[in-house]
């Protein structure tokens, strides 16, 4: 074309947990029976709705107004569901107009990233979830800026690390978290939130967190929200119905925005967010005006303790198996429902695979390793995919540096997900061992 079309940051976007689906259904497509463990979809794997849900939106469904457009912000009544909810904590005080509907999180992601001036940079967590690593990389036509979640501190940052990078960059003008964390499943302690709210203070930042696992934690770990801590810092908390209710098909996410009034290049950005959906028009409807009842009914706190109890136990599971394996380590997770798996540093190498008898599958393997990434734990995904069926996502796609891989705890079927994680310890030992062979 006689002028160059392409974005400067089109090279940043990448979405390995939904890209490695095309790889994966080939070899579906030859008769392997595929374990879908690359993607956070707890309907998919088979959990069910109470009928009590069902119902509240059933009844929604025959209201009229359901299907019509909401103001742009969102269901008023939603709004003020939620702002109270806020307030009601103790921490910041917000009202409906401190709230933006988006059609799910990667909107909201997009379009917070996207209107940032490019200059202005975001500095997230390392791993990092691929939407927003995607998009900040994208809006600044660059390399994410990241710091460390420390395996050897059981995923918790290095509050040092930050101010480090913080203090020398001065384009960085936020700071991203994700709690509780995915990939890795950690729970930010009140201390490390606490410390990023002062760096973020002492450097004039915003911080923005994205919530959507908050109300999913476990083994003890306290769901912290940024509104508790946040004082008079500005900042933006990303929340949802996709991964809670679940509630995924729904594409019903929101932010609530904190301290606006506080500074008005901040208050500036949020007025941003509401003109782009303002030329959306909205977002959907029918899940916005589902929040308050679902929410608000008694048999919800019972229903998200039950939930959060069910990946307990299966996190212990995973670990319990996995654990002891050599050449890996597992840190059990305190929310979310994923398990990162870290190879020990220069465990598996570009030598290693695994025996697949169908030579099909063994040369659509091949072919995918041929054009994948360089990283090793991308070849070890392969081949577990080729040899077992098992789907995972490969750590260093999460913008990180070491090796490893994400897998779910989603599988509803006890037996079957037993069996895919002694499956998994034993052919991660295999794969080890394949070097010396």
């Amino acid at each position: 074309m006689r002028r160059n079309i392409v974005h400067i940051g089109a090279g940043e976007l990448t979405y390995a947990i939904r890209e490695i689906v095309e790889q994966a259904g080939r070899i579906e497509a030859l008769g392997v029976d595929m374990s879908w463990e690359n993607i956070g979809d707890p309907i998919q794997k088979g959990e069910r709705i109470p009928d009590w849900i069902k119902d509240i939106v059933a009844d929604l469904v025959r209201d009229d107004a359901s299907y019509a457009y909401c103001p742009t912000r969102g269901e008023p009544a939603t709004r003020e569901f939620l702002a109270t909810r806020v307030t009601a904590r103790g921490g910041a005080r917000i009202g409906p107009d401190d709230i933006l509907f988006f059609n799910g999180l990667g909107d909201a992601v997009s379009k917070a990233m996207g209107f940032l001036r490019r200059e202005a940079r975001v500095i997230g967590p390392s791993p990092a979830y691929s939407t927003h690593s995607s998009a900040e990389g994208a809006h600044a036509g660059d390399h994410p800026i990241t710091y460390t979640l420390d395996p050897d501190r059981a995923w918790q940052p290095d509050l040092e690390e930050i101010r480090q990078k913080v203090r020398y960059n001065p384009a960085i003008a936020g700071i991203l978290l994700i709690n509780p964390d995915n990939p890795t499943g950690v729970v930010y302690s009140r201390d490390t939130l606490e410390g990023v709210v002062k760096i973020a203070r002492e450097f004039d930042l915003f911080v923005m967190c994205d919530e959507v696992y908050i109300n999913i934690t476990y083994n003890g770990a306290p769901a912290v929200h940024l509104s508790d801590v946040i004082g008079d810092v500005c900042g933006l908390s990303l929340k949802g119905i996709s991964k809670e209710i679940p509630w995924p098909g729904s594409r019903c996410g929101w932010v609530e925005f904190y301290n606006q009034d506080t500074d008005p290049i901040f208050a500036r950005f949020a007025r941003s967010l509401v003109d782009a959906k303002m030329l959306e028009v909205c977002s959907t409807t029918l899940p916005q005006r589902a929040i308050p009842r679902i929410m608000g009914d008694p048999r919800y706190a019972t229903h998200l303790v039950t939930r959060a109890t069910e990946y307990k136990r299966r996190a212990s599971e995973a670990c319990a198996i996995l654990g002891p394996v050599p050449g890996i380590t597992v840190h059990e997770p305190q929310g979310a429902f994923y398990l990162t798996v870290l190879f020990d540093r220069d465990v598996i190498t570009g030598s290693m695979s695994l025996p697949i008898a169908d030579q099909r599958v063994q040369r659509v393997v091949e072919e995918f390793i041929l054009h994948a990434s360089a990283e090793p734990d991308f070849r070890f995904v392969y081949y577990l995919m080729g040899a077992t069926g098992i789907v995972v996502v490969p750590l260093s796609s999460f913008c990180c540096q070491r090796h490893g891989f994400r897998i779910t705890l989603l599988e509803c079927d006890d037996e079957r997900r037993r069996r895919m994680f002694e499956t998994l310890a034993r052919v991660i030992g295999e794969y080890q061992e394949s070097a010396v062979s």
